[in-house]
């Protein structure tokens, strides 16, 4: 099993905190906000590699996009393992070594999914419904009326079996940026199952959220 941290964004919504230091390494609970994400990858069983790579672009011009990061590392370092694909602002308070149980056991993509709760403010992430056993029955990306309160978040599943679907994608469309685009792509395809996420998660897109993060981490030991 192999992970992959996507940290590549020029985090504009941020400056002018951003305008010197990358979004990833801003400092939650007195560390760079990665180290947490790293936290909740490094006790996971069969974990052979962490990547975070330099994909080589310099501006919002000519970036390669989520879904073109993850397509790049697939290249560049010929996997051919099961793949994790979390994003670096993506914090959770909760523990995810069952999110790699149910990809094991299910073989097939998961997505960690969280009750956002809030209908208004589903339009900024996307809206999900499952059958009885947990597969996607509908996803739509950035909904303007969000069918329920479910996400996806950017914690993803993928076996080797499906990596070739995600060049695939790349090749028959022109939205290579965001992840969940992607999942919207798939899960007609091919069975895409949810994990629950536990505890708390915060997306940190935005000054108010990377405080509202900071508040929750401030008094969290480090594992």
């Amino acid at each position: 099993m192999r992970a992959l941290i996507l940290a590549a964004g020029y985090a504009t919504r941020l400056y002018p905190l951003t305008l010197e230091t990358p979004k990833h390494l801003l400092e939650v609970g007195g560390r760079p906000m990665v180290d947490w994400v790293l936290d909740r990858l490094d006790p996971l069983d069969g974990l052979d590699e962490v990547y975070v790579i330099d994909d080589g672009t310099t501006s919002e011009d000519d970036r390669l996009g989520a879904v073109g990061d993850i397509g790049l590392v697939l290249d560049r370092k010929e996997v051919d393992d099961d793949l994790i694909v979390v994003a670096g602002d993506n914090l959770f308070t909760g523990d995810i070594e069952g999110f790699a149980t149910a990809g094991r056991e299910r073989e097939r993509p998961v997505l960690a999914v969280h009750d956002v709760g809030d209908p208004e403010l589903m339009s900024q992430y996307n809206t999900v419904e499952t059958d009885a056993d947990g597969r996607i029955t509908y996803f739509e990306e950035k909904p303007a009326q969000a069918r329920s309160t479910l996400a996806g978040i950017a914690l993803y599943w993928y076996p080797r079996g499906v990596l070739p679907l995600i060049h695939t994608y790349l090749a028959e469309t022109s939205n290579p940026d965001q992840p969940g685009r992607l999942v919207e792509w798939l899960y007609p395809r091919t069975p895409v199952y949810v994990w629950r996420l536990p505890g708390d998660w915060y997306d940190i897109g935005n000054r108010e959220q990377l405080e509202a993060a900071r508040a929750a981490f401030d008094a969290k030991p480090a594992r």
